[in-house]
C-alpha cells in the first residue's frame, strides 16, 4: 500500500507516569531523578525526545504530542500537545483515542495514526512504511511493532475510524492494549536488530531507568 505519509499523523506517547525513571537516582551521574518527563532527559546533548522526533519526522505528516499536565514544557517542540480525554491515567490507550479525536478534528483526511514512545531513540527509520504494508496485506487489523520475539504495543498504526470502539471500551474499563486491539485483529510486524557501533541493539531498545539511559548514552556516543 503507498500512502502519502502526510495523511498519517505521527503521535509522541508521553502520558505514563514514568515511575522505574524517577523512583531513584541516576547511578551513572549521581544527578536526582526525582519527577519529569523521561522523553526531556538529556541524550547526547539534547533531550531523548530530539532523538525519537529525528526519527518519526520523515516518516508521518503532522505530529503531536500526548501529554497530560502542565503543556508548556513540551513548548520547545511546537507540537499540539493534547491531553488524556480518559481521566484516571487510563493507559497507553488513552493517549492513542486523545490522537485519534485529535487527528478527525484536525487532520481529517488522515486514515491512521502512528504512535510511538518518547523513550525509544533508535526507531527504525521504515517503522511507517512496514506498519502501513502489514495492514495493506490484512486490512482492518491493528499493526503493533515487534522484535526478538516481543510485541510492542505502544508502538503502532491505528484507524482513526476505530476512534468510537476504543472509546466505548475504554468506558468498559478495557486497559490493556492487547484485549482491544485482538478484537479487531493484532498484526505483529517483526523488525531486525540493527547495528550501533560494535553493538547489536533492539531498535525499540527503551530507556526506562537511569541504567537504561546511561545504556542509550553509551550506544549513541558509540554510533557517531
Amino acid at each position: 500500500m503507498t500512502l502519502d505519509r502526510t495523511a498519517i499523523v505521527g503521535v509522541l506517547l508521553a502520558g505514563g507516569q514514568s515511575r522505574r525513571m524517577f523512583s531513584g537516582g541516576n547511578r551513572d551521574t549521581a544527578e536526582p531523578l526525582q519527577s519529569g518527563d523521561k522523553g526531556l532527559l538529556d541524550l547526547g546533548g539534547k533531550p531523548m525526545l530530539s532523538h525519537v522526533v529525528g526519527r518519526l519526522a520523515p516518516q508521518v505528516g503532522r505530529m503531536i504530542i500526548n501529554a497530560n499536565g502542565d503543556p508548556a514544557r513540551f513548548a520547545p517542540f511546537g507540537f499540539p500537545v493534547v491531553a488524556d480525554t480518559v481521566g484516571g491515567f487510563a493507559g497507553p490507550l488513552a493517549g492513542v483515542l486523545a490522537a485519534m479525536r485529535w487527528s478527525a478534528a484536525h487532520e481529517p483526511a488522515a486514515k491512521f495514526i502512528v504512535t510511538v514512545s518518547t523513550d525509544a531513540p533508535f526507531l527504525p527509520r521504515d517503522l511507517v512504511a512496514q506498519l502501513i504494508a502489514a495492514e495493506a496485506a490484512e486490512p482492518g487489523g491493528i499493526a503493533l511493532a515487534a522484535s526478538g520475539g516481543e510485541l510492542h504495543p505502544v508502538i503502532g498504526l491505528w484507524p482513526v475510524r476505530l476512534a468510537d470502539d476504543l472509546d466505548d471500551a475504554l468506558n468498559q474499563g478495557v486497559r490493556k492494549v492487547l484485549a482491544w486491539t485482538d478484537r479487531h485483529g493484532t498484526l505483529p510486524v517483526d523488525f531486525p536488530f540493527q547495528r550501533i557501533g560494535a553493538a547489536c541493539i533492539d531498535p525499540f531498545f527503551n530507556a526506562n531507568t537511569p541504567e537504561e539511559l546511561a545504556e542509550a548514552r553509551e550506544l549513541l556516543a558509540a554510533g557517531t
